[in-house]
């Protein structure tokens, strides 16, 4: 298995303990006084699910088990792949500690967080399907 898709599974894994443990925070009844910060964290879960745990899962087996480009570069520029996960995790946790703090402190104009997040992580996915269009073809004819 790829060094590359070793770190999105255990950053999927990862966040999926994450989901997994601020749903269960987030259900708790409001009598619990928690933090406004915690509160305002619902978005969050969201993106921690989906974008940390679903989607890390599915870029990591794409780069693992999709057909191989040619026996020189079978995956091909393993930099592009560092890049898209180095961009879709920097986004996804601006994202997780943007998203509360735009709640919470509203009057802060921090709104260019979520667009900075949501940006990083399009050029991620960007960056991943330009890694893994090559891949996606009818036949190896060996190369």
């Amino acid at each position: 298995m790829p060094t590359l898709t070793r770190w999105y599974i255990k950053s999927a894994l990862v966040y999926l303990a994450a989901a997994l443990l601020l749903s269960f925070v987030l259900a708790l009844p409001t009598s619990i006084n928690l933090p406004l910060f915690i509160r305002y964290m619902n978005p969050a879960y969201f993106h921690l699910f989906l974008v940390g745990w679903v989607t890390q899962m599915i870029f990591g087996v794409i780069y693992w088990m999709f057909p191989i480009i040619t026996r020189a570069q079978p995956r091909g520029n393993e930099r592009l792949g560092w890049a898209s996960y180095a961009l879709l995790n920097a986004g996804l946790l601006l994202r997780v500690v943007g998203e509360p703090l735009i709640g919470v402190r509203p009057e802060a104009r921090l709104g260019w967080l979520l667009a900075l997040s949501a940006w990083l992580q399009w050029l991620a996915a960007v960056i991943f399907v330009v890694l893994a269009w090559p891949r996606v073809k009818e036949k190896y004819r060996g190369g």
